[in-house]
């Protein structure tokens, strides 16, 4: 298979030269793990402290990776990559909130999303986080089977709604939602719940989308678990399939409180991992839609040449690409350049609010050392492309 990952002029063709710039030296910084260390700690403090940072945030690390602080803001990005072959999932990137009126704020959001996103082709998909519509700590006591208050019933009971509402206006919109996964102690209230909500609302399409992170050993045996029941129940299944977000904080809880890690051994593990359950949804495209959510270059070649190997349209609707909005252009902008279905995550929501989504991105590249560099030897070889 021709190796269209390496065509620099089609990944940049929307940045602008300032724009390539700026990226080259972000993905720089981000390149020194020490200076990621202490520039997090410094941003934690700021914001903290109402310093008025959002300026130099907003025109720097927020505008590379965020569409803005609107729905509006994003649109001519959103119209901007619509053009060249690539859709948008509108990402309202707002974390750890505990209390209710935030989680309603978040619940009315992804429904005013919802209805946005029906208007316009561009836009495929919705997605929520799991704790955007519920508190961590409540979703933790459920995954470990303990007892709920009245109180905490009742709370749930409001989380149930939260998803359903959602669920069943994207049913009657037609329209497909991505729910996001977290941290593996409070994960499997998560998954009971979007697996009622397929149950409900996939009957027929493929209407609701779990996330699978395979860095966890357990997650393929839980794919074909879910598969199963799904044959047996009569729904469908949708998957997003990514490698994880939160390696080292897996790694450290479960040292911390003396029980085996849940990721698996290695990166190469992991992506085997990865492999195999785009491979299973391969296998079982009657039951199954795949949402492969990864950066890795050869993950995207194998999905291409599976595809092919099996007969399948490049534009299958039951098979997408997907890559965060500022990472990976090479990937998504030649892929919707080759009429794949590809998306990109695009997050937005107030500065202050997105910072710890934000860290996050910064830090994940700096743990995964090749995801920077490959990002920066791209950069170098449009900049000498463009003689800048």
């Amino acid at each position: 298979m021709t190796r269209i990952f390496e065509n620099t002029a089609t990944a940049f063709a929307l940045k602008s030269d300032a724009e390539l710039e700026r990226a080259f030296y972000l993905f720089r910084m981000i390149s020194n793990e020490p200076l990621v260390k202490i520039g997090t700690s410094l941003t934690h403090f700021a914001i903290k402290a109402n310093l008025p940072v959002e300026g130099l945030i907003r025109t720097t690390v927020f505008d590379h990776f965020c569409g803005g602080v609107n729905e509006e803001d994003c649109m001519p990005v959103v119209e901007r990559m619509w053009e060249k072959g690539v859709c948008t999932v509108l990402d309202y990137s707002v974390e750890g909130k505990d209390t209710e009126d935030p989680l309603d704020d978040a619940l009315a959001k992804t429904l005013e999303i919802l209805d946005f996103v029906k208007k316009k082709d561009a836009m495929p998909f919705a997605v929520f986080k799991p704790t955007g519509y519920g508190r961590f700590a409540l979703y933790q006591k459920i995954s470990e089977g303990k007892t709920l208050t009245p109180a905490e019933t009742a709370e749930w009971e409001r989380v149930v709604r939260r998803y359903d509402l959602s669920c069943k206006k994207a049913y009657d919109l037609g329209v497909s939602l991505l729910i996001d996964a977290e941290e593996s102690w409070m994960q499997k209230a998560a998954d009971d719940l979007v697996e009622a909500m397929m149950r409900e609302y996939n009957k027929k399409d493929r209407i609701v989308y779990n996330t699978l992170q395979m860095y966890r050993k357990d997650r393929m045996d839980y794919f074909r678990e879910v598969h199963e029941k799904a044959r047996a129940e009569g729904f469908q299944v949708g998957m997003k399939i990514v490698r994880g977000a939160y390696l080292e904080k897996e790694n450290d809880r479960a040292e911390e409180k003396g029980y085996p890690t849940p990721m698996c051994g290695s990166k190469e593990e992991t992506d085997a991992n990865f492999d195999a359950a785009i491979r299973f949804g391969l296998d079982n495209l009657d039951t199954v839609s795949l949402f492969s959510g990864t950066h890795n270059e050869n993950s995207s070649y194998a999905l291409m040449e599976e595809m092919e190997r099996r007969g399948l349209a490049k534009n299958d609707p039951r098979i997408w690409f997907g890559q965060l909005y500022g990472m990976s252009d090479h990937i998504s902008f030649n892929l919707g350049a080759e009429g794949y279905n590809v998306a990109k995550y695009l997050p937005f929501g107030p500065v202050r609010d997105v910072m710890p989504y934000l860290i996050r991105r910064a830090e994940e590249n700096t743990s995964v050392a090749g995801q920077t560099n490959r990002e920066l030897e791209l950069l170098r070889k449009e900049r000498k492309r463009r003689k800048i």
